[in-house]
């Protein structure tokens, strides 16, 4: 197990936000995905917002942030 739990991580960066995919497990064995955004706000200041996604509750996340994508990029169905 890597550093906090941490068993898999990705990170993109656009601009001035980086954001983080870390899969984590706890101490409790339980699996989760952990989201975070950072954004540079001055040269030494960062701005950190995160939400945890539990394993049990992936499948309806991941349908309602697809519904949320198609919608953005204009598709109807």
């Amino acid at each position: 197990m890597g550093l906090r739990g941490e068993i898999f991580s990705a990170r993109t960066t656009t601009g001035r936000r980086t954001y983080f995919f870390n899969v984590k497990e706890n101490r409790s064995g339980d699996v989760f995905l952990n989201l975070v955004e950072s954004k540079k706000n001055s040269d030494t200041d960062f701005e950190r917002h995160s939400i945890i996604v539990f394993k049990e509750d992936l499948d309806s996340f991941m349908e309602a942030l697809d519904r949320a994508v198609r919608f953005i990029r204009g598709s109807k169905s």
